[in-house]
């Protein structure tokens, strides 16, 4: 009686059969309950506009409601842990900054910025812009370094790690000053001190201060990109202020938990693309200072592994890795 060396085959087929089943139904289904949208920082700043944006979207479209959670603290640890240890199945979901790269590099968190997470989508590209308050008597950079050397400048960030932290650490590295490090829980509490003159200085998401540059309350000295900022026309890049290769800017994103089924964060990438780059939302985007993106999962994940790595090393050589 001979014996058929792939009898054992069978129920493997049958099992892969059966996931596939499972996730394309569950791809079919998606959603099946209320859906949140975690913010790992407080109300009110660029990535709670965007996340509400896309709340809406997925509301309208798939007639669930979709709450955005705001849990700011630990450096943006706090909430992006709660996203690490949710159930894999799309119906919590974070809306993070490049502080979540650089987090990583910073602090040892309670979550792997690589294993524990599906990358969803890059939603915009969002340049920074280094603002003082008007009491603080400099009108271009070379005044500000001048002031900064003289001691007893503070600045404003949206947590440490986060975007607004590491380009003030780059520019005190490559100017020769010392301003002093202020966390804030978000862009929110840190736009509003430096407003009330709490602290002076702060290398500002762009889209957060801009109405305050227009408005005067606040003195645009140098943006971070490489290009001056159709936005910003009249305000010089860092880089051609002196310090050529100074260049910075952050990013928004969507991601979910690890072993999220492919399927189901495919359907959330095309409802959150569509969004970023659907004519009106395009246009009140960049008209708020940021560049609206939209990119496969793919594409983000990949963009997610570098960043990782280049803010790493970033971090080590200023020194500000304390694990």
């Amino acid at each position: 009686m001979r014996t058929s060396t792939f009898a054992p085959a069978a129920p493997c087929i049958a099992i892969a059969v059966a996931l596939l089943a499972g996730h394309s139904a569950a791809a079919q289904t998606y959603p099946t309950k209320q859906i949140e949208l975690v913010v790992p920082f407080v109300a009110g700043g660029t990535t709670d506009n965007i996340a509400r944006m896309l709340a809406q979207r997925f509301s309208d479209r798939w007639g669930e409601t979709v709450i955005v959670s705001n849990r700011p603290g630990g450096g943006s640890t706090i909430g992006t842990t709660v996203v690490a240890k949710a159930p894999a199945d799309g119906h919590t979901l974070l809306v993070t900054t490049i502080g979540f790269a650089t987090t990583a590099g910073l602090q040892k968190p309670p979550y792997d910025p690589i294993k524990d997470f599906a990358p969803i989508t890059e939603l915009a590209s969002i340049p920074l812009v280094l603002v003082v308050h008007p009491s603080v008597p400099a009108t271009n950079l070379r005044e500000f370094i001048a002031v900064a050397k003289g001691g007893g400048l503070d600045y404003a960030t949206s947590g440490s790690g986060t975007s607004t932290h590491l380009a003030a650490e780059m520019f005190n590295g490559m100017a020769g000053v010392k301003l002093v490090h202020v966390p804030f829980k978000g862009n929110a509490e840190g736009i509003n001190a430096i407003l009330g003159g709490h602290v002076k200085v702060y290398f500002a998401l762009v889209p957060a201060v801009l109405q305050h540059i227009r408005a005067g309350t606040l003195r645009a000295i140098a943006v971070t990109t490489e290009q001056r900022l159709a936005t910003l026309p009249e305000v010089p890049t860092i880089a051609e202020s002196g310090f050529p290769g100074f260049e910075i800017t952050s990013w928004q994103g969507l991601m979910a938990p690890a072993g999220t089924p492919k399927e189901v964060v495919a359907k959330i990438n095309g409802e959150a693309v569509a969004l970023i780059t659907s004519p009106e939302v395009r246009q009140r985007i960049a008209h708020e200072g940021a560049d609206p993106l939209g990119s496969t999962p793919e594409q983000f994940a990949a963009k997610v592994k570098s960043e990782v790595v280049k803010w790493g090393k970033v971090m080590r050589d200023a020194g500000l890795v304390t694990q």
